[in-house]
């Protein structure tokens, strides 16, 4: 991958995808999807995102301290999501490819709708242990489809009712399985070339640098006017992606 031009587009994608991270906690492949799935196929831009998604996801995942205690309770949906996305990789490198543009339009505005009505849901301890494991598989399926790994993931450990730290966290460990499953499903496909890999990588300096500078950020401004714009401009790109094929 030498044109500058979209080498280009890859740094400045992942910065502000970074920096999105850094702000609000998680966005990273949302944005980086979106924007990528704008001038290359879901494929290509699920695997340049194996790296920068991995790093900035661990340094999440091990920056709180109730590590254990959240993987003995989430185990069955991160059980589900090794499964999900292990079970549908192959609908961003079959014969489905093509639809997978669309499927990622539509998940994007699922996840901005939410975001800007924000419901309050509420998951009873007695029904965690019923729906984390469907919920974790069918976050696996949207991760295949889409290479997004927040719906509905993010949704249902925001109704868990953990506290901030402790949900930061599970974010973190949701995001980390969720990368290591589509990382696996894509190799099993032949569909994370050497190639791939190199840019990958590359991309983490930029993805650091905007993470670092979210995460400055976020001290000094109000998240949820932040998190609004974010919102709206995901609503946007998922409406374009998901009705290019209709113009």
């Amino acid at each position: 991958m030498t044109d500058p031009l979209l080498l280009s587009l890859i740094a400045l994608t992942f910065l502000l995808a970074g920096f999105v991270k850094g702000m609000v906690g998680l966005g990273l492949p949302t944005v980086a999807m979106g924007l990528l799935g704008l001038a290359m196929a879901p494929a290509q831009a699920a695997a340049l995102l194996v790296a920068p998604s991995l790093v900035t996801n661990f340094w999440q995942l091990f920056a709180g301290p109730r590590f254990g205690g959240l993987l003995r309770r989430l185990w069955p949906m991160m059980a589900g999501i090794c499964l999900g996305t292990w079970a549908g990789a192959g609908l961003l490198t079959g014969a489905g490819a093509e639809d997978a543009t669309t499927a990622l339009g539509v998940a994007l505005v699922l996840y901005a709708a939410i975001g800007l009505a924000g419901p309050r849901f509420s998951v009873p301890a007695r029904a965690e242990r019923w729906w984390s494991a469907p919920v974790g598989a069918a976050t696996g399926l949207v991760t295949a489809a889409t290479g997004i790994f927040v719906i509905p993931a993010v949704p249902f450990l925001q109704a868990l009712g953990l506290e901030k730290e402790d949900l930061v966290q599970a974010l973190g460990l949701s995001f980390t399985v969720s990368t290591l499953a589509l990382a696996a499903g894509l190799a099993r496909d032949g569909a994370f070339p050497l190639a791939a890999v190199g840019t990958s990588l590359l991309a983490l300096v930029p993805a650091l640098l905007g993470m670092a500078a979210g995460q400055w950020l976020r001290l000094r401004v109000r998240p949820e006017v932040f998190r609004r714009w974010f919102f709206l401009g995901l609503l946007l790109l998922g409406l374009d992606l998901a009705m290019r094929p209709l113009l």
